[in-house]
């Protein structure tokens, strides 16, 4: 049965990263139909409307959304999109990649974020000229069904460990709603996945100077924003960093990286995110297979040097692209 991919190119360098990706998946022995919508800062620029209603039906009819990027428009592009398709997984792999020099070649964790609350639910106010608020809101059944993917994560890809991140010394009724929530669904995983929590300002400088000390974390939607994109640069920065949106029944496969308007339409941004992303992608749809071989493929060829300027190479998105999918046994 044809999968149905909806293809959401975005500002500056998304245009290219995704087209770079779906080449990929179009070589591939996948059954998809692609289509292609609008938003973000330009649409918003020209129609007063950044995700347009047209865009928003044909994300929650299809099989996977693959997003590029946006600018300013990410709480009312990337955040709607999120909350709207109730993607409550945000996943966020972070490895070093033979023939990047990282700081720590041997990093491999992933992070798993709440998608849909904290202080991302958006309710901000401003009560005078001088005091403004925002609420950070965290929910029982947020925070259970974040653990037991966290957990069900570790157990079916081979993972020792999942840390529970959280600030409940300062921030005590929302910090325990969460923690106490993970610490319940845990006592399920019991010796099948180990299990810790730690301090979020502790995590910072661990993921600095010992990232190999983590696996698996699972944190709210603020901290995980923040502790992802400190992990990317361990590896070689979101350049290299794919994420997934998934939910129970819609998946969001995004690179993180921004929109790096002083090199789009130059065909020379590092696509590699994007790739990665649409790995994720193949997993979800059903192609777990041809998920491990893509990735496979992308290590081969940023480790035999086939890659973009910004890891050395002399190569432009497209090349760089094709240069992967080469790797694969599909060409």
């Amino acid at each position: 049965m044809t999968k149905q991919v909806v293809v959401i190119p975005g500002d500056g360098v998304g245009p290219e990263v995704t087209g770079a990706a779906v080449d990929i998946l179009k070589g591939l022995p996948v059954d998809l139909d692609f289509s292609t919508y609008p938003a973000g800062d330009k649409l918003k620029k020209e129609t007063g409307k950044a995700l347009p209603d047209e865009t928003l039906q044909a994300a929650t009819e299809a099989d996977a959304v693959l997003l590029g990027a946006v600018g300013n428009t990410a709480a009312e592009v990337v955040i709607r999109l999120r909350q709207e398709l109730d993607t409550f997984v945000n996943l966020r792999p972070t490895k070093a990649f033979s023939g990047v020099d990282c700081i720590n070649p041997n990093t491999d964790l992933v992070i798993v974020r709440e998608n849909t609350e904290c202080l991302y639910s958006g309710i901000e106010h401003d009560l005078s000229d001088n005091v403004t608020t925002a609420t950070r809101v965290i929910t029982k059944r947020a925070s259970e069904r974040i653990a037991r993917y966290a957990f069900d994560y570790a157990r079916a890809e081979g993972r020792s460990r999942v840390t529970a991140i959280h600030k409940n010394n300062v921030l005590p009724v929302t910090g325990n709603r969460f923690l106490d929530t993970v610490e319940e669904v845990s006592e399920e995983y019991e010796g099948e996945v180990e299990y810790e929590d730690l301090l979020v300002d502790a995590t910072a400088m661990y993921i600095v100077m010992d990232p190999e000390r983590f696996d698996v974390i699972v944190t709210t939607n603020l901290f995980g924003d923040i502790l992802s994109d400190e992990a990317a640069g361990l590896v070689g920065g979101l350049g290299l960093s794919p994420s997934a949106n998934i939910g129970d029944d819609h998946g969001i496969f995004e690179p993180v990286h921004g929109t790096a308007p002083d090199i789009a339409g130059e065909n020379v941004a590092n696509p590699t995110a994007a790739i990665l992303s649409v790995g994720y992608m193949l997993k979800f749809l059903g192609y777990p297979e041809l998920a491990t071989e893509l990735e496979t493929a992308v290590d081969e060829t940023i480790a035999a040097g086939q890659t973009t300027l910004d890891l050395g190479g002399d190569l432009s998105t497209t090349e760089m692209g094709q240069a992967v999918l080469e790797r694969t046994d599909y060409e």
